[in-house]
């Protein structure tokens, strides 16, 4: 294994290190694209995870018809990495194209041309996209073919026509080949919603949606293992770091396994050449675009709980309408931001009331403390500063350690051995207060067709939690309004150790250590 320009790179027996060395020079200094990356084989990623998403990919080549795929997630959460694995991993002809980012000086023509240079295809201008698509169409009339186009929403921009006709070469050409696969593959999952999904042009054509969400953590902590020493990682250090990555698996590339959890997260975001100090802006530009600025906005109103219709109408200087949940929409869609809904648990029917939270731990963590010492930064003033230093860390990590734990809710309830056929519903819950009952909110809370309420407490400390989690918890069960032949099981969840007085009162049902999380041989239950 070995770095070249921050990329960990897996070099076979056969492969000549100084010609990758000479290509990837090419790649960074000429106009050597991604395609022909992949067409001579040159970078080889180590890959981690994703085994439930390549065996779905690897059902469509069983198929006797040609299949249309969307793959959707969020930026850099590996889409066109997966794909590029599931060509390799069978040896398909694979014909791969990333849009080019839109700005003011692209235009569609940039885009086409791009096509052309990307797929190899014959050295001609195209001015259509018509006939950009019949060249790539009369390429792959037989044999087994992979054909990916990267960024969809950025090949359409400034067109208005490219799905009509990218929908009519499907129709009359390529789907012609049984053996032809299509991804559509973007990072901007509202706009493949509005313009694909519930396009009446592709209603009916699409074989599979697949959605790629953050890496389990069972699979995060392989990013650890090339340092000799990975057994020697905490899982307190571990989930340091992994509170601000989250499982995306491009920023847990950057890790460098021989710093510590501090030193990663000030190497990542704290210094004006890491990838993770920049990054919000970045995505929001290639995302959003000219809106981001009102997406900013209401981020900023979730994160300090200030979440109010009236408020933020107010601050955009708009009046009430739809706007807002559609904009809450695309950020839920874009993977940013989670909607939790509450529930009646005497009927077991979704509750109108929910809260939004931001589950996308760098989004959180970027707000949070490096935006607002952004000037700092770059004068290098947090070189000698403790990150346990920042106002409000602790109350901070814990709300990182929610989001990890909630989105690992799988490896939750596998360590607890709960089928998911058995779950009714699941979800953070929140108890509204009434004139005859009390508000409370649990962190996590299972129901199960067994009537047995598993209420998870999810604990972030510095220092071993106390007894006082205990009363705690008795306080919430409570005032939790529960028909009558359910059964409470209260659950402790934590990262840093619980004192003996807390295990030794049994008054848990289970306590779960965070580390058991990274254990690889903890699954999500597949049935």
């Amino acid at each position: 294994m070995q770095r070249y320009f921050g990329l960990r790179l897996r070099f076979t027996k056969s492969t000549n290190v100084d010609l990758v060395k000479q290509n990837i020079d090419r790649f960074r200094f000429t106009n050597l694209t991604f395609a022909d990356l992949v067409k001579y084989n040159m970078l080889m990623s180590e890959f981690i995870g994703r085994k439930k998403e390549l065996q779905i990919l690897t059902k469509f080549l069983r198929k006797t018809t040609s299949s249309l795929l969307i793959v959707k997630g969020r930026r850099r959460v590996g889409k066109s990495t997966l794909v590029n694995e599931f060509a390799k991993m069978h040896k398909l002809d694979f014909l791969p194209f990333s849009g080019l980012p839109p700005t003011l000086e692209i235009t569609a023509q940039d885009q086409r041309d791009e096509f052309v240079t990307q797929l190899g295809l014959p050295n001609t201008v195209v001015t259509d996209w018509t006939d950009a698509f019949n060249l790539l169409a009369n390429r792959v009339k037989t044999g087994r073919r992979l054909i990916l186009l990267d960024e969809i929403s950025w090949m359409a921009h400034d067109d208005p026509t490219f799905l009509g006709k990218l929908k009519n070469v499907w129709d009359l050409q390529l789907k012609q080949n049984p053996k032809l696969i299509l991804i559509l593959c973007g990072s901007v999952s509202a706009w493949i919603d509005k313009n694909i999904m519930s396009n009446t042009g592709f209603i009916g054509r699409i074989s599979f949606t697949l959605k790629l969400e953050e890496l389990y953590l069972s699979e995060c902590s392989y990013f650890w293992n090339s340092s000799n020493n990975s057994n020697m990682v905490s899982a307190y250090e571990k989930f340091k770091v992994l509170a601000v990555t989250g499982g995306i698996p491009k920023y847990l590339e950057e890790i460098d396994p021989a710093l510590s959890a501090e030193n990663n997260i000030k190497q990542l975001c704290f210094n004006p050449g890491g990838i993770l100090f920049n990054e919000f802006e970045q995505i929001f530009s290639d995302l959003f675009e000219k809106r981001n600025n009102i997406y900013r906005l209401l981020l900023e109103n979730i994160i300090e709980n200030k979440f109010d219709y009236a408020t933020i109408y107010k601050n955009l200087g708009v009046e009430k309408s739809g706007l807002i949940s559609e904009y809450l929409s695309d950020l839920e869609k874009a993977g940013f931001v989670r909607r939790d809904y509450t529930w009646d648990i005497a009927t077991n029917k979704r509750s109108k009331h929910s809260h939004h939270r931001i589950s996308d731990n760098y989004v959180r963590f970027y707000l949070k403390y490096v935006r607002p010492y952004k000037d700092q930064i770059e004068r290098d003033s947090f070189s000698n500063r403790t990150l346990t230093s920042l106002p409000g860390w602790e109350t901070i990590m814990g709300l990182q350690f929610e989001n990890l734990v909630l989105a690992n809710r799988k490896l939750i309830q596998n360590i607890m051995g709960i089928r998911a056929e058995n779950i009714i519903y699941d979800n953070p819950f929140f108890q509204t207060k009434t004139k005859r009952r009390d508000g409370c909110q649990i962190d996590y809370l299972i129901q199960t067709r067994f009537n047995i309420l598993y209420l998870c407490e999810i604990k972030f400390s510095q220092q071993p939690i106390g007894k006082q989690v205990i009363a705690s918890m008795q306080q919430k069960i409570a005032r939790l309004k529960t028909p009558k032949g359910i059964s409470h099981r209260a659950i402790l969840i934590h990262v840093n150790g619980v004192n003996d007085a807390v295990i030794d009162s049994r008054y848990f049902a289970q306590i779960i250590d965070f580390s058991e999380l990274f254990d690889s041989q903890n699954r999500p239950y597949q049935p």
